[in-house]
């Protein structure tokens, strides 16, 4: 068997100047929330059209601070609450880490039905156009948290030619897997949803694609949850199954249920 690899020894920092920093971390959710505007821009005036460009261009504000503040909220509430509560002021932390998807979506979803209700646009069609470039961001935060060396994956096998030691956490070659979610809630679920969002009918459909996300995310979530080690202060929950795995499955769920009601409207 060959020998396993060696993390790379990366700074979490891409520039250091003195007092001003730039992290991977935050440039992964800069690039996700700029090319996911973009492609927001693009699919936004195709028929049928549920917005212009420049209701995008001002979503862009609201889907930062959804993000931003979902994603913090989230992480305090589904996985350290107790320790939050001990000490609340450590929640506004935002530079020490730890922020959660599934808080982030919650957070975006609310700043979307704000925003659209606002503007007068259809929520449902708005949404379809805007799942489409969240993988985007799912690829760069995984590629992040890989730079960084968090959320390491389980013990690999021999068999495993690209099992990886992280000196920082053991000895132990294990599975990179935030490449394997990189991959999957990221390359794999964008070039889907791309694909499907060039589909006339499948467009028409509104919720159609906001359902194919869901689902399609929650089932690359449960699976690479089984090949990444659980978070230390919380290990295995309910017949073994992670938090991230939990908390996946309403989102399959959601997401069937969207593709199965959408019912095609005149373009």
């Amino acid at each position: 068997m060959s020998a396993p690899l060696q993390f790379p020894q990366i700074s979490s920092n891409l520039i250091e100047i003195g007092p001003f920093v730039i992290r991977w971390y935050a440039l992964a959710y800069i690039a996700g929330l700029l090319l996911g505007w973009q492609v927001l821009r693009r699919l936004v005036g195709m028929a049928p059209v549920v917005a212009s460009k420049e209701q995008a261009d001002d979503y862009l504000t609201w889907a930062t601070l959804g993000v931003v503040l979902g994603g913090r909220i989230g992480y305090v509430l589904f996985y350290q609450p107790t320790r939050f509560l001990a000490a609340p002021l450590e929640a506004f932390a935002v530079w020490q880490g730890g922020m959660s998807f599934h808080g982030g979506l919650l957070g975006v979803v609310l700043a979307t039905i704000w925003f659209c209700n606002r503007n007068v646009i259809p929520v449902l069609g708005f949404g379809d156009r805007l799942a489409v470039g969240v993988p985007i961001g799912l690829f760069f935060g995984r590629l992040a948290n890989f730079i960084n060396g968090e959320l390491w994956g389980r013990p690999a096998a021999e068999s495993v030619p690209w099992r990886m030691v992280f000196p920082h956490v053991d000895a132990l070659p294990r599975h990179p897997s935030q490449l394997y979610q990189a991959l999957l809630e990221g390359l794999a679920l964008f070039v889907l949803m791309w694909v499907l969002s060039r589909r006339d009918n499948l467009r028409a459909r509104l919720g159609f694609l906001t359902g194919v996300f869901a689902a399609g995310y929650g089932v690359a979530r449960i699976t690479g949850e089984f090949f990444r080690q659980p978070d230390a202060f919380l290990g295995f929950l309910y017949a073994g199954a992670t938090m991230g795995q939990l908390l996946s499955i309403p989102m399959v769920l959601i997401g069937i249920w969207l593709m199965l009601r959408t019912d095609k409207i005149a373009a």
